[in-house]
């Protein structure tokens, strides 16, 4: 379970998480939603130990991310701009980052059985599309088979084929008991995949909830995010 408990980060003068809690639960799919600049990638980034909290708690199963043994088996995690050295094939980046969390070797290619990888494991990742790109992100994530995955954008760069393959994989994720929180600007995708959602605006929750909670009144959940956050689509979004 992830437990986010009166979270708040400051950058100098500036708020960008303000007593921020929730919590995501296993066997389901936790949405977290919210205008760029609204706080969840600071939230994701403590939770990751990868930003240290001004205040408040963030937690996996009870503990802080770096209190964890051996984390790839307990959470895996795919955050927007993170990848692997562009001349390092797409086999040895697994196989590394394997051997690094005690993980068995075989969990390499049954990893990239799963993204659809297995066919170009050993081209180097700099020829990769984006979406392929993404692929491995995932198959990072997947590497340790862990209780818990934590995803920023998992369905960036992929097709129509491939949203619809990160869907399933993320709901049968949950449905096995564990635990999922999304990230993702693909209002339409989140309606059809969270069980719950988490709506952040300004650095602070602003609607919490089953989605048919948070939806009710509205036609959509994209027009409960507008509602909830003021946002306004525009041109292109």
């Amino acid at each position: 379970m992830i437990e986010v408990v009166r979270l708040s980060k400051r950058y100098g003068d500036k708020v960008a998480v303000d007593d921020v809690g929730f919590t995501a639960r296993p066997g389901r799919v936790t949405g977290f939603l919210g205008p760029n600049g609204a706080g969840k990638s600071s939230t994701l980034r403590i939770l990751l130990g990868l930003d240290a909290a001004t205040s408040g708690t963030a937690s996996i199963n009870g503990k802080r991310y770096r209190d964890l043994d051996r984390p790839l088996r307990t959470v895996g995690a795919l955050l927007d701009g993170a990848g692997p050295v562009p001349e390092r094939r797409a086999v040895d980046h697994l196989a590394w980052v394997a051997r690094s969390n005690g993980i068995p070797p075989r969990r390499v290619g049954e990893v990239l059985d799963v993204v659809g990888l297995a066919d170009v494991a050993r081209q180097r990742v700099r020829k990769y599309s984006l979406g392929m790109g993404q692929r491995l992100g995932i198959a990072v994530a997947l590497l340790g088979d862990p209780e818990i995955l934590v995803l920023d954008e998992p369905a960036n760069g992929l097709d129509p084929e491939g949203i619809r393959w990160i869907r399933t994989l993320l709901r049968d994720h949950a449905a096995s008991g564990r635990t999922v929180l999304l990230s993702s600007h693909l209002m339409a995708e989140m309606a059809g995949t969270a069980d719950d959602v988490v709506v952040i605006d300004h650095g602070r929750v602003v609607a919490q909830g089953p989605v048919a909670e948070v939806t009710a009144g509205h036609p959509s959940l994209e027009a409960a995010f507008f509602a909830l956050t003021g946002d306004r689509p525009g041109p292109g979004r």
